[in-house]
């Protein structure tokens, strides 16, 4: 990932696509292999909220009460974004949408890389995340620079997906 690449890795629900966030050539190489629009912006998934800070702007250290009480864990937060965050991440937005994982994998995935990564679903658009490594191997063949072989944490849904200023639930997990 540190040099430019894209992989897949399990994660709570589903195998995710994830790279070095401040690559704009491996975002859009992601993008272009879900077949998403950069607009729709991605998540951004850390090993701890340490990893997370230089995305953030100051006034979302406000509003983490709730966010602290979800993580680590499978609940994405909107906050807002720090000027630094890169637009092919936010989308355009002034919030980033982040998550403090609770899967040992892919945390450790994060510390080895050195801090938060892109996490998104492994599935083109409109097909259904891939939970196995051979669904990851059927979608994307070999486009993608490597993939942890390992089994998702099982979840049912994809992580939860709230907003920090208002409390509101974007997608129930």
């Amino acid at each position: 990932m540190r040099a430019g690449g894209v992989v897949a890795y399990p994660a709570e629900a589903c195998f995710g696509l994830g790279c070095n966030p401040r690559d704009r050539g491996a975002v859009y190489r992601i993008l272009a292999l879900k077949r998403r629009r950069v607009e729709q912006g991605l998540i951004l998934l850390a090993a701890s909220l340490t990893q997370l800070r230089e995305y953030l702007d100051a006034a979302a250290m406000d509003l983490m009460d709730a966010p602290r009480e979800t993580w680590p864990g499978p609940v994405t937060w909107l906050l807002p974004a720090s000027r630094w965050a890169p637009r092919w991440i936010t989308g355009g937005r002034d919030t980033i949408a982040v998550r403090v994982t609770a899967m040992p994998l892919a945390a450790r995935l994060c510390d080895a890389y050195g801090g938060a990564i892109v996490s998104t679903s492994a599935n083109p658009r409109g097909m259904p995340p891939a939970r196995t490594f051979a669904e990851v191997r059927f979608y994307f063949g070999r486009r993608l620079d490597d993939v942890v072989r390992a089994r998702i944490a099982g979840l049912a849904r994809p992580s939860e997906i709230r907003d920090a200023a208002t409390g509101a639930v974007l997608r129930h997990g």
